[in-house]
């Protein structure tokens, strides 16, 4: 009998004992969980000793990961709000000038002193800006869709040579108001993996931009050239140039040199440009000097298949 107490006694201490081990370790575990929480809210970072290899880790593992979930959940929200303050700021700037013009000219139009010849001159202006206002929204509209993948395009196996064309005929009347005359390089027609619409369209940007920015009665060369995996097309003017330190900013949405901060213009047609080659696995480059023209460089991919033969 004295035996049986004795175990039953002993029996209640190890279980007293285990109880109170497993008491501290939860306890002991839910602090280090705790300190990490803590940690991680105070200064956004985890160190790895909290994770070491013991037998919890694995659970410390995991909430360290979703942690990391979390905070990069945050960080994208943050960046993407950024994003729409900085376009919805771009574009209250892009529309302030046109939007006041307009108003200038309303009140200039009330002017009973007027004579029908200054009228219609005035009204002629206020259409203008209407007009560019018109514009502007439909390249930020199309600009924003092309950006969040609302609109897709297909990438198809396409001759360039109309494509190319079909860029040169968009720009011709612009280039013949300036005497500017667009050369195109006889050439060998390629299959190229490109959408004939928009790649016409980033290619007339590009010209769009030679014959802003060139004299009358320059000239514009287009050059077709072959290599191994994609094909370049070169857009080579005899402009006012880019100075290399604004090699990469050019490409940036509603960027404008210094150079050209007089002239008419928006900083969108490059952006798009890049934009709309690198849906289509292709890519643009520059090499300018300032007085002595630029180069404008179009990647675009080869059709790598023996049944596509190029004529």
């Amino acid at each position: 009998m004295k035996y049986y107490i004795i175990v039953t006694i002993v029996s209640l201490l190890i279980c007293l004992i285990t109880i109170i081990s497993c008491k501290v370790y939860v306890k002991s575990v839910f602090k280090r969980i705790n300190h990490m929480i803590q940690a991680f809210i105070s200064n956004r970072t985890m160190e790895e000793s909290d994770v070491a290899d013991t037998f919890e880790s694995k659970f410390v593992n995991q909430l360290k990961q979703l942690i990391r979930i979390v905070d990069f959940e945050v960080k994208s929200s943050k960046e993407e709000k950024d994003a729409v303050k900085s376009l919805i700021s771009d574009i209250s700037h892009q529309l302030k000038t046109p939007l006041a013009n307009i108003t200038m000219y309303t009140e200039i139009l009330q002017d009973n002193t007027l004579t029908q010849s200054e009228k219609s001159e005035f009204i002629k202006r206020t259409k203008e800006q209407a007009s560019k206002m018109e514009w502007l929204l439909q390249v930020l509209l199309k600009m924003s869709r092309l950006e969040t993948g609302i609109i897709e395009f297909d990438i198809n196996p396409t001759r360039i040579k109309e494509t190319i064309m079909t860029s040169v005929r968009g720009v011709r009347s612009l280039a013949e108001q300036k005497n500017i005359q667009i050369k195109v390089k006889e050439f060998q027609d390629k299959t190229l993996l490109h959408n004939r619409k928009w790649t016409a369209e980033a290619i007339a940007n590009i010209l769009e931009n030679a014959i802003k920015y060139s004299k009358e009665y320059t000239s514009i060369t287009i050059n077709v050239i072959p290599m191994e995996l994609f094909t370049k097309i070169q857009i080579i003017d005899q402009g006012i140039g880019i100075s290399s330190d604004e090699f990469n900013a050019i490409f940036q949405r509603f960027y404008r040199s210094k150079q050209v901060e007089q002239k008419e213009g928006t900083g969108l047609g490059l952006y798009l440009s890049q934009l709309i080659l690198s849906k289509e696995g292709g890519y643009i480059t520059v090499e300018s000097k300032v007085l002595e023209g630029s180069c404008f460089s179009i990647f675009l991919q080869n059709v790598i298949d023996n049944n596509l033969i190029d004529g």
